[in-house]
């Protein structure tokens, strides 16, 4: 992007798509958002835009993103879900006060209230997470079989065995590994 920082990685599931604000979370991890202005611009792509976010707004957001992660990532390993994430969860969804409304051509937007306007989009993340976690969408939890990845993603593939988060990143970055090794470094560049 032109401001220097990492584009958003974006997919079909909202609160996926927020834990995806950093990534490589086991090697030289990416901040997506390292700014309150960079938040604002992920949640006005990802339908929510608040028009401006403030240091604090930030932290709640960050918070929120790790808690979703946390629980996503027990999800997927079949694991209890830590307390202390569910909570952090729970106090989002019931902070949040948007309203679903209907556009015109028949699609889903979120109206946020113009005074908690943040809170309201982090109340959407958050309850959005409750319902993939709760079973209420034909999927499963997983998480990217990139060792240094481990993002936590929703399959909803047929079989429902994706292994990774992106095929265009982590997927061909470990293809392209496996090619390496089983085929060595290659022939250098001819003199």
């Amino acid at each position: 992007m032109s401001d220097g920082c990492p584009e958003f990685r974006l997919g079909s599931v909202l609160a996926t798509s927020f834990t995806a604000t950093l990534t490589e979370r086991c090697g030289d991890a990416v901040e997506r958002i390292p700014t309150p202005q960079r938040l604002a611009d992920w949640l006005a792509v990802s339908g929510l835009a608040v028009g401006s976010c403030t240091p604090q707004d930030l932290t709640r957001a960050r918070e929120l993103r790790e808690a979703i992660h946390r629980v996503a990532t027990a999800t997927a390993l079949g694991e209890p879900l830590p307390a202390a994430a569910v909570a952090v969860l729970n106090d989002h969804s019931a902070r949040g006060h948007a309203a679903a409304v209907l556009t015109p051509e028949g699609e889903r937007r979120w109206r946020l209230g113009p005074a908690s306007a943040v809170a309201d989009a982090l109340g959407v993340l958050a309850a959005d997470a409750v319902a993939v976690v709760a079973g209420e969408r034909d999927g499963r939890m997983a998480l990217c079989a990139s060792p240094t990845c481990r993002a936590a993603f929703f399959d909803t593939s047929r079989s429902r065995t994706r292994r990774w988060c992106e095929m265009n990143t982590c997927g061909n970055r470990e293809k392209k590994s496996r090619f390496r090794a089983r085929h060595g470094a290659g022939p250098g560049p001819a003199a």
